[in-house]
């Protein structure tokens, strides 16, 4: 589906052709986006909202324009919603800040998953170090499910926030996010959604799932890296104590005393990514020219047949077997009795010309429940066909006949 619109798979590694299945890390770009980049650079690169010439007029007016682009892409109730950030990383840091200061005292409690990416462990941990609250983890099922049960009873009156990845980075499969939200909102509890994972491969609506939060990463659905989204209610929003101080975000300085500006620009400090936001609503036109349920669809089959495939191959375990995965299927080789290292059999695929990951997948608190330090990861992105799962088997199944 539409290979030909991204010009970096058009090259061979190690003289075969390139097969990129690590979508997870970062998704490859389409001419789309490239080609906005150099007519933003070359048509309206000027510094934004701080100007009055015409330059500056219309930076600023395709900067907002792409803020109302994204709203729309994932249903936020207005664009003043919508933060511009650095990432996923960013986004999150930003709230455990902005969101502890405000909400989080010593005793309170945040709640998160087993499944979650580092992202989304290490900014809570932060703050509850720094505050000296608690944070809580909701455990796992036998079959690597989340415990809905345990979750209902960590929840008490000194929860102040719970923060969930919507699909996990390593196994690929989907939390029962709805239910989340629903148990903790009958408490009053906010809830962050990480959509990192989730953007690319499913639809995420903020307005039908009822988060208050929710965070992620232009490059990983195909746009340019450096550019994150935070999603917030707007009453959150008002209330929250900015991350950062500077330009732009201000509404009156004085060495006495600053006061804020308006949203989203409270949350802004600096000079924003203007050509990236630009280029990332180029991105999201590009998307919807190819219809988003038409990609969801294509990787929802394309992750199936490959779990079809690698449970063909002997010695192959892959984790979360039989589940609804979005995008990404983790997995490890045994031969024998002996577990073959994710990194060597990584290395034989990229000799072959297959591109997937190997390692924790910064989930180490997930890996350790598994029982490894690390899987094999492949995960798919709209460009990817059955033959490039094909290519991957044969290359896994020459690689495991090496190393046995």
């Amino acid at each position: 589906m539409n290979r030909e619109d991204f010009p970096i798979l058009q090259q061979q590694i190690f003289g075969r052709p390139l097969v990129y299945l690590d979508n997870a890390a970062t998704s490859q770009k389409p001419q789309a986006l490239l080609d906005a980049y150099t007519y933003a650079y070359s048509h309206f690169n000027a510094n934004i909202h701080r100007g009055v010439h015409y330059l500056s007029q219309l930076s600023t007016a395709n900067h907002e324009d792409a803020r109302k682009t994204v709203a729309d892409f994932i249903c936020a109730a207005k664009p003043e919603e919508i933060v511009f950030t650095k990432g996923t990383t960013d986004s999150l840091n930003m709230l455990a800040f902005s969101f502890g200061e405000t909400y989080i005292g010593e005793g309170d409690e945040i709640v998160i998953s087993s499944f979650e990416h580092h992202s989304n462990i290490v900014p809570w941990q932060m703050l509850c170090s720094r505050k000296n609250a608690v944070l809580k983890i909701i455990p796992l099922r036998e079959d690597l499910t989340l415990d809905t049960e345990a979750y209902k009873k960590l929840l008490t009156e000194r929860t102040k926030l719970v923060s969930v990845t919507l699909v996990s980075n390593v196994l690929g499969t989907v939390t029962p996010i709805k239910e989340i939200i629903n148990e903790a909102h009958s408490r009053n509890i906010p809830v962050c959604v990480d959509a990192a994972q989730a953007i690319a491969h499913m639809p995420v609506d903020v307005s039908a799932l009822d988060c208050d939060f929710l965070a992620f990463s232009a490059h990983k659905v195909y746009g340019p890296n450096g550019l994150g989204i935070l999603y917030g209610k707007e009453r959150f929003l008002k209330e929250m104590t900015p991350a950062q101080g500077g330009g732009e975000m201000i509404e009156h300085v004085s060495f006495e005393k600053t006061t804020y500006n308006v949203l989203p620009y409270k949350f802004e400090a600096g000079t924003p990514d203007y050509i990236g936001s630009y280029c990332f609503a180029k991105t999201i036109d590009y998307l919807r020219s190819i219809g988003m349920q038409n990609i969801f669809a294509h990787e929802d089959a394309l992750i199936k047949f490959a779990e079809e495939q690698l449970h063909k191959i002997a010695g192959v375990h892959v984790y979360a077997s039989g589940q609804e995965k979005k995008g990404v299927i983790s997995f490890n080789v045994i031969s024998g009795n002996r577990l073959l290292q994710p990194y060597d059999v990584g290395m034989l695929l990229d000799k072959q010309g297959i591109e997937v990951r190997t390692g924790h997948h910064c989930a180490e608190p997930l890996m350790g429940l598994l029982g490894v330090s690390g899987t094999l990861r492949l995960s798919v992105g709209l460009y990817n066909e059955e033959s490039d799962i094909e290519r991957f088997v044969e290359a896994l199944k020459r690689s495991v006949l090496m190393l046995e």
